[in-house]
């Protein structure tokens, strides 16, 4: 789990900003508690919750706040990137996320969504890495997310969820879905080449 749990931490964001939070539930009693954001509407997921080795939380920062982004800047200043010039890349990574924190919260006013997406890229980086490994890993956005965010106590935390993965090895036999034959676009109809 290790491995993986360092997939989640080392996954690249818009300006480092890393505005994510995780939570791993590898005992009954966690997948339990991620469970219960699968009732009524999303219970074709509760199974696959229950079963599963381990099972991620993705939660995505509320607001890039400046007291976030300066725990980003102390972060990197503590592990060394700014060693060349100390002042002077500090400054200028620490504006960088002030300054397109700002153009999403002020201008263009989707800061969430530019969020969301950062979380989005680390859930693209941790199934190709599982799948190197090779672990299965199935995201489901089948959930209710204000459940979780009560259940966890993220948005007090200043975070709120946007899907689970469950990790393992699928049960070949079970897994109807699995068996079929992938079904996707043709490739001249979602590449244009130029």
């Amino acid at each position: 789990m290790e491995t993986l749990e360092n997939l989640l931490r080392f996954s690249p964001s818009s300006t480092n900003l890393q505005p994510w939070h995780f939570i791993v539930a590898g005992t009954a009693e966690g997948k339990e508690r991620v469970a219960k954001a699968a009732q009524e509407r999303f219970a074709f997921n509760a199974k696959a919750i229950r079963d599963a080795s381990h099972v991620v939380v993705f939660a995505s920062l509320i607001d890039a706040s400046a007291e976030h982004i300066a725990r980003i800047t102390a972060q990197e200043e503590a592990d060394g990137r700014f060693a060349a010039d100390p002042e002077g890349m500090k400054a200028r990574a620490n504006g960088g996320r002030i300054t397109f924190s700002g153009i999403h919260k002020f201008d263009t006013r989707d800061q969430q969504h530019w969020l969301d997406k950062q979380v989005y890229l680390n859930l693209g980086q941790f199934l190709l890495g599982a799948a190197t490994l090779g672990i299965d890993a199935t995201p489901m956005e089948g959930i209710d997310t204000r459940l979780l965010d009560i259940e966890f106590g993220l948005r007090d935390k200043g975070f709120t969820s946007l899907f689970v993965v469950a990790l393992g090895y699928a049960d070949k036999d079970a897994d109807y879905n699995g068996r079929l034959p992938k079904s996707r676009l043709p490739i001249e109809t979602i590449i244009t080449r130029v």
